[in-house]
């Protein structure tokens, strides 16, 4: 049987930081699963930096169907978690369905993986405190609300917690997500 690896998204989040760990995983022989509020067509956004702008800028980016709804998904089911950026974050916290999902992940220590924007659905499920983190730079602040330690590097890694800032950053990222997996649950 397969290693399964689920990835859970929303609209608005970042199409790189969705795809790229989606194909990278599958290159690696693990069978992956989107999931997202409810089965439908997701709209990703393209995040850039321009000349003179104090922060990101937001494009249309691509469209991908999720393969799950939050509510359909069975944490045992998954040997990882992969959790991406973007603005979709800053509404899926609220989400019940999906704070259980992570909390679950958490209970059983299974590798997390998150990037950019991400970390703020593990802040909401109280699974940042006392940990080793790092985030997109805007949020340390949040990162230290949430009990979490800040570190303005490529990737850190606290046990099966692996962060990123964001996806220049995805080459250290995934290395160290790759290597954790591989010595938890290896693709089979």
């Amino acid at each position: 049987m397969t290693t399964k690896i689920l990835i859970v998204t929303g609209d608005a989040a970042e199409s790189l930081e969705v795809l790229y760990p989606y194909q990278r995983l599958l290159e690696e022989g693990y069978e992956v699963h989107i999931a997202a509020p409810a089965r439908k067509k997701l709209q990703f956004v393209v995040h850039d930096f321009e000349p003179g702008f104090d922060t990101y800028t937001e494009k249309p980016g691509y469209t991908w169907q999720a393969d799950l709804a939050f509510s359909e998904v069975d944490p045992g089911s998954y040997a990882a978690i992969v959790i991406p950026g973007g603005r979709a974050p800053e509404y899926l916290r609220n989400d019940p369905e999906l704070r259980k999902i992570l909390k679950a992940f958490f209970d059983s220590d299974k590798p997390v993986a998150q990037i950019c924007h991400g970390p703020l659905l593990t802040a909401a499920t109280g699974g940042l405190e006392g940990r080793r983190v790092t985030s997109y730079p805007a949020l340390e602040l949040d990162m230290q609300a949430a009990g979490a330690s800040f570190q303005d590097v490529e990737a850190v890694v606290d046990g099966s917690l692996i962060s990123s800032r964001a996806w220049p950053d995805h080459p250290a990222w995934m290395r160290e997500f790759l290597k954790v997996l591989r010595a938890t649950a290896p693709a089979t």
